[in-house]
């Protein structure tokens, strides 16, 4: 018997659940996206997206892989929880954005994280001492606070990579940047008020926007789920080493928030969001 439709390339679908940076490992999930758009097998790629967000330049460079598939084949966009910061960052890549009506986007921002831990260590009876060449050189130790010019300094770093931000929605929106700017208060909206500013093109389901992706691409509406390998330790332990794995990333992501640094990140996700760990 023949089936003629059977080699017919699908949509290839990945699932960016997580912290970027975190659950959503960036050298992983850029290798992922290389392949997707070197294969003939996909003729379209949906994001499957529930991500507040998290690391400025792990954004980027997931951002920068997803424009190098966009290139060759058609990337849809579909927000099912949460697609804010770095997480609607990534949606800047795509051709088309669809979220379900009550999920949430936006937080168009910058955040810069610098624990202070001077009081404590004086507690504690711990002292610092710090040779070095270059005057800002320990700009961002924790061991003391900032001085008003390191303020300043940070202040327009982030001035800085806040712009960028603006300029990526900007252009992969049709939104004026003086609009972007004043949509980017770092809040978040809804799906259903996103589309109305222009964040979000369709409100719909998953299989909404499968059919979308699969329409673009000139494919069947078939998934083919594309995700990281397990670790070899989860494959052998099942659930009991996916906990293990969760704690090691909580102790993980927590160590990378108190050494401090730039977020594309929803701050009520500081310390990771871990749900989708025990799955």
């Amino acid at each position: 018997m023949v089936f003629p439709f059977r080699g017919r390339p699908g949509v290839a679908v990945v699932e960016v659940h997580g912290v970027i940076g975190g659950q959503v490992s960036i050298p992983v999930y850029a290798r992922l996206f290389d392949s997707i758009a070197r294969s003939k097998r996909y003729r379209a790629l949906l994001l499957d997206i529930d991500s507040p967000g998290g690391s400025a330049s792990g954004s980027e460079v997931l951002y920068y892989s997803l424009q190098k598939v966009a290139e060759r084949k058609p990337v849809v966009a579909y927000v099912r929880g949460i697609g804010a910061s770095g997480g609607y960052y990534l949606c800047c890549a795509a051709t088309k954005v669809i979220a379900l009506p009550t999920a949430l986007v936006g937080s168009i921002g910058v955040i810069y994280l610098r624990p202070v831990l001077e009081q404590l260590l004086g507690k504690v009876g711990v002292e610092f001492s710090v040779f070095k060449e270059g005057r800002l050189k320990d700009m961002t130790g924790f061991w003391r606070r900032p001085t008003s010019e390191e303020e300043d300094k940070f202040q327009g770093l982030l001035s800085e990579i806040y712009d960028n931000f603006v300029s990526v929605v900007s252009r992969a929106r049709p939104i004026e940047e003086s609009s972007v700017r004043e949509l980017a208060t770092g809040e978040v909206f809804t799906a259903k008020r996103g589309q109305e500013v222009g964040l979000v093109d369709e409100l719909g389901s998953f299989d909404d926007a499968l059919e979308a992706a699969a329409q673009l691409g000139n494919a069947r509406p078939r998934p083919r789920w594309v995700r990281p390998p397990r670790p070899f330790s989860a494959r052998l332990l099942g659930r009991v080493g996916s906990r293990h794995d969760t704690g090691h990333l909580i102790a993980t992501e927590l160590g990378r928030l108190l050494s401090g640094g730039i977020y594309y990140l929803e701050p009520s996700f500081m310390a990771g969001d871990y749900r989708h760990q025990e799955g």
